[in-house]
Parts: structure tokens; C-alpha cells; sequence
């Protein structure tokens, strides 16, 4: 940005979390004022620490109507709350597209980071598009593995902070690992998981049901998430920061070495085969087992493959990084950079002491 203030991005997917989950499964369905709301919370967190200018994705599902007349609101109010905002102009797909054209179209205007409200899925698209931006994440999908969750508001002050604050740059930022997946000479990325699912047929994308899976990648495995990098952290967990991932071989006959249960979506859990499991190490190329099948990333099939592709699955390091919310309003508030101080003294703590009264 040339020395310029630091504008930030926000990208909102107003169609995660309306996959097939809703149907077969108990996965919720945000509203658009809901969406709206978080917007303009995070918004509120960006202008509290003195972010200027915010460029955000259009879309015409609503929230945009909605978030125009919060502000407008805001301003008749006099209140000063909020940023400028500025609207891409960009054409609007309603589909992933949009995530991914409005992140190259961030990254390409110099902003300083960009977040992202969706699921796996959007966040993947995200990434995939915005080059070095860092991003922060706010949960509003089906299966949220990837995005923590985390109070819109708060992770509006981090991000200000994190990208206005020099003294914040050594911690503000969290490197991450993702899966780099190879067929046929075509790359795509996952940020969780990438499953090999037997049957070629595409069909609904969202992964639903354990039938037919045949391996597992993921790059972390936690217990606490819902989707099938859970069935890895069942099996021999894995945190974030780790330089290393899990490799799963499913087993699908009436006698398994293993059966696992697993919350593989919102209220759904699945009794799952396993033959066996192990470390997935960083830049050693591992080749799919199964001779055809589909591949499904972060919980969406995309992409059929035959006998003469040969896919391969790399677990890569230091791949993309993320705002470290938590860690950024911790040094924040001993560094009170969000206090009102006057002159050069900081505020200090005071304990009051009782009160004793005097022997009468």
C-alpha cells in the first residue's frame, strides 16, 4: 500500500452451510441477517483500533442491504463506529467463483489481510486465491475444521491490530499447513482433509456418509471438530503447529482391524472400518492407493480420476498464513494498545486494601 494505512478485506459467503448437510443431516442454516450482523461487528472491531477503509466481496443475497443500513444508521447516530466501507466491482455468480475473484482482486489492491465468514470449503477458495494475504477466519459452515470459532468482534480488534501494530508482527501471524494434491499434472489444495472416495460419480459434493472411503490426508486432527479429519484425531491426534499430518487407510469389509465412531457431520456419526494409520511427513509425495475414484477436499468431492492419473497427496509446511487472534489480543492488553492513555504514562493496577476499623 506504499506506506499508506492498512485496508483489510472481507469476504462473506453467503451460501456456506446450504449443502446437502441440511437435508440428511441436522447442519444448520445461518440467516442473511445473521451474516449481516457478523459483518458489521467485525467492522465495529476494525474501526474501535483505528482501520480506516475496508474493501468487501458484493453479493445479492441481502447482506449487503443490510449491512449498508447498519452503517447508515450508525452515521445518522453520529456515532462514528465504523470504517469506510468500499464494495468490489466485480460480477456476481452466486457460486465459489465470487470468493475466488474477489480474493485475487484483495490481494492484487495491496490490502493487508482479508476475512473470511464460511466454512472449509470457502476458506480453501480463499487461500487458494489471495497469494501471501493473511487471513482470519470467522465459522459460519457446515463442517468448520478449519475456522475456529470466535466472537466476530474480537477477531475485527485483532486483525486491526495485528496489521496496524509493528509491535505485534512477530506473534500476529500463524503459519499453516495444507495438502497439495497432484493428478494428472492439475494442483489443487486442501487446508484439513483430502478423502479418496471409490466411486467415480460425483454426484451431491459434501461428504456425508463413511460407504466406499478409501484413504484419508489431513494436515491436523483434532477431536473436537465435526467432519473426517475427526476420524484421524479419534485415531492418534495432531495440533496445528505440528510439522506433520495422518495418513488413513480405510478397511470396508464385515471384519475391520478397527471400527471407529466418528462425527462426520452435524449429528451424524458413523461406524467406520480401518485397516490402518500412520505419520504423513512434510514434501514426500504419497500416491493414492485406489487405481479410480473421486477425490473430495475439506468434505467436497471435486474432482474423478482413472487408472492413468496417478494422484498423488504432499503434505506441505509454512504454506499460508493466518491471524492469531487469541495471541494478538493478549499482547494488546499488556500493552494496553487499547487504552485511552494521555501523556507517555501507562495505566497501572491499583489493589485496594481493606478497611479496619479501630478498636473501639
Amino acid at each position: 500500500m506504499n506506506g499508506a494505512k492498512p485496508v483489510v478485506g472481507i469476504i462473506a459467503n453467503p451460501v456456506s452451510a446450504r449443502d446437502i448437510r441440511r437435508i440428511v443431516a441436522y447442519a444448520g442454516n445461518m440467516q442473511i441477517t445473521d451474516r449481516a450482523n457478523i459483518v458489521l461487528r467485525l467492522l465495529a472491531g476494525l474501526g474501535a483500533v483505528g482501520i480506516e477503509r475496508v474493501m468487501i466481496m458484493p453479493e445479492n443475497s441481502g447482506i449487503r442491504q443490510h449491512v449498508v443500513r447498519g452503517l447508515e444508521r450508525s452515521s445518522n447516530l453520529g456515532e462514528g463506529r465504523f470504517p469506510a466501507v468500499e464494495y468490489l466491482d466485480m460480477p456476481i455468480s452466486a457460486s465459489t467463483g465470487d470468493s475466488i475473484e474477489a480474493a485475487r482482486r484483495m490481494q492484487a489492491a495491496g490490502v493487508a489481510a482479508i476475512i473470511v465468514l464460511g466454512g472449509d470449503g470457502t476458506h480453501r477458495a480463499v487461500v487458494g486465491a489471495c497469494g501471501n494475504v493473511p487471513i482470519a477466519g470467522v465459522s459460519t459452515g457446515t463442517n468448520n475444521a478449519f475456522p475456529r470459532f470466535q466472537e466476530p468482534t474480537t477477531v475485527g480488534i485483532a486483525v486491526g491490530l495485528a496489521v496496524s501494530d509493528p509491535k505485534l508482527s512477530e506473534i500476529a501471524f500463524h503459519d499453516n499447513k495444507l495438502l497439495e494434491v497432484d493428478i494428472a499434472g492439475h494442483r489443487e489444495i486442501a487446508l484439513v482433509d483430502v478423502a479418496i472416495v471409490a466411486e467415480r460419480y460425483v454426484g451431491a459434493r459434501a461428504l456425508w456418509r463413511a460407504q466406499n472411503f478409501k484413504e484419508l490426508f489431513v494436515t491436523f486432527a483434532e477431536t473436537e471438530v465435526i467432519g473426517m479429519s475427526v476420524v484421524a484425531g479419534l485415531l492418534d491426534p495432531v495440533d496445528r503447529d505440528t510439522p506433520e499430518g495422518r495418513h488413513v487407510h480405510f478397511d470396508n469389509s464385515n471384519q475391520p482391524a478397527w471400527r471407529l465412531q466418528a462425527p462426520i457431520a452435524p449429528g451424524v456419526i458413523e461406524t467406520i472400518g480401518i485397516e490402518s494409520w500412520g505419520r504423513l511427513l512434510p514434501d514426500q509425495p504419497i500416491a493414492v492407493g485406489a487405481h479410480s475414484g473421486s477425490i473430495a477436499f475439506d468434505g467436497e468431492r471435486e474432482l474423478s480420476f482413472t487408472e492413468g492419473d496417478h494422484p498423488t497427496v504432499t503434505l506441505r509446511t509454512n504454506a499460508f498464513r493466518t491471524i492469531n487472534v487469541a495471541a494478538c489480543m493478549n499482547i494488546g492488553a499488556r500493552s494496553h494498545l487499547l487504552s485511552d492513555q494521555h501523556g507517555n504514562r501507562a495505566p497501572t493496577s491499583t489493589t485496594t486494601q481493606p478497611q479496619l476499623e479501630e478498636p473501639v
